[in-house]
């Protein structure tokens, strides 16, 4: 195994890791009983470890022994810096710890695909050229349009995520959300942590990711800034989320909207305050003044009640998984190509083992 590995590729992502982790080399080196010196040859790829050493240092850094030996996709959606001593702080470890979680997301996926459990569905990738904001919200249209939605809210983001290709998986790790195309495998992971509606925002986000190209591929990525890009693709999650157009042909014959009207759209679509804010003002129904006093105050309890009846109800709470990713994993389970041990950690929380029947692992395929 030795001989196929690059020391310093697995120096960097030790080192990465770490730093994600929130700790010091000497710290490292203490959970490994080892010298800080040590810690600091393997991260310089000076020093080659055998398996055990491998499943020493991953289980002290608690990650899988596969994300520190295997090869990581090339190019993942990024909100932040590349994680090193010089940017360290805990945004960048907030999402370098979500891109961690993303690479052991996609291996997941892939099992499955190699099992001939999961089929990936045929991605959706939008044919026009994004530059602007703008032309996102004609990308958000024209997938609207493809999937069927029309003009209604959408229900579960994830779904329509998996029905453009994307897998999505819900996770409780801090911050907001990563995603990657690898081949012809989409996958993206989203903090639960947010509140509802920039969850959903969230994962609407990473869709655009992939829906409109990544920043190396696509004519926005070449020519524009991370946060330029970044915008973009807000620009793109939101109008997925509550149209333009439907505020405006909401709004009937009057040139604005109330708050109480714009309070029931955010509770239909389940949208965030911010997000409606910003819909109704590219619709031209708010002014600026009213969504700066607006902002001020997100709807209570009692105003979603008066303008709809109900709370909206939050998105990926109890949806860890997929729908098609979850069938998957108890096909292969029944298959005997899993065990229940694997079924359960490829559920993610979503069951526990003692919601598998009794089954004889004997059988299972290696």
């Amino acid at each position: 195994m030795a001989g196929e590995l690059v020391w310093s590729e697995i120096g960097e992502r030790v080192r990465q890791v770490r730093l994600a982790m929130g700790m010091t080399q000497s710290d490292l080196a203490q959970a490994m009983s080892l010298d800080r010196t040590m810690i600091a040859k393997v991260e310089a790829g000076t020093r080659r470890l055998d398996a055990v050493e491998l499943i020493r240092l991953s289980s002290a850094l608690r990650v899988s022994m596969d994300h520190l030996i295997r090869p990581h996709p090339e190019v993942i959606s990024r909100r932040s810096a590349q994680l090193t001593e010089d940017t360290d702080s805990a945004v960048t470890r907030q999402s370098h710890r979500l891109e961690i979680a993303l690479v052991e997301w996609l291996r997941e996926v892939r099992q499955l695909i190699d099992l001939g459990v999961l089929r990936q569905p045929a991605l959706l990738r939008y044919p026009g050229e994004v530059a602007t904001e703008a032309d996102a919200r004609q990308a958000a249209a024209w997938v609207r349009a493809e999937l069927g939605l029309g003009d209604e809210p959408i229900d579960s983001i994830v779904k329509v995520c998996e029905s453009a290709g994307q897998f999505v998986l819900a996770t409780d790790l801090a911050g907001e959300g990563a995603s990657v195309l690898d081949g012809d495998v989409a996958v993206a992971v989203v903090s639960r942590v947010p509140d509802p509606g920039r969850r959903r925002a969230t994962v609407a986000h990473e869709l655009g990711h992939m829906i409109i190209g990544d920043e190396y591929s696509s004519d926005l990525g070449l020519h524009a800034s991370r946060s330029e890009r970044e915008a973009v693709i807000d620009a793109f999650a939101a109008e997925l989320l509550l149209p333009v157009a439907t505020l405006a042909a909401g709004s009937g014959s009057s040139e604005s909207l109330s708050r109480a009207r714009l309070v029931e759209f955010a509770a239909r679509y389940r949208a965030s305050w911010s997000l409606a804010l910003r819909q109704a003002g590219l619709a031209g129904l708010v002014s600026r003044e009213a969504r700066q006093a607006w902002s001020k105050a997100n709807p209570t309890r009692s105003e979603f009640m008066e303008a709809v009846g109900w709370t909206p109800q939050p998105d990926l709470q109890d949806e860890i998984v997929p729908p098609t990713y979850a069938q998957s994993v108890m096909h292969a389970w029944w298959r005997n190509k899993i065990t229940d041990r694997r079924a359960v950690a490829l559920m993610h929380g979503q069951i526990s083992a003692a919601d598998l029947p009794t089954r004889d692992d004997s059988d299972v395929e290696p």
